[in-house]
């Protein structure tokens, strides 16, 4: 474990007194908005995934249309 002194506005301080474990309560709010971020980028990362590879298949269907003559008029 690590102490560790924080500064926060005083609306906030002021519920958190009503809190009997504050430790166990602040460290599992910062674990939970942690969880949150790191959810948040991997769906970005698989909205920007799932877009190149839509980018891709549609380059491979223009290739095999120009391949086998699909694609020609």
């Amino acid at each position: 474990m690590v102490r560790l002194n924080i500064t926060m506005p005083e609306n906030l301080a002021a519920q958190l007194k009503s809190v009997r474990n504050k430790s166990s309560f602040i460290a599992e709010a910062v674990r939970e908005k942690f969880q949150k971020e790191r959810k948040k980028q991997l769906e970005i990362e698989l909205i920007e995934g799932y877009q190149a590879i839509g980018k891709e298949e549609q380059d491979l269907v223009k290739d095999w249309d120009i391949v086998s003559g699909d694609g020609l008029e």
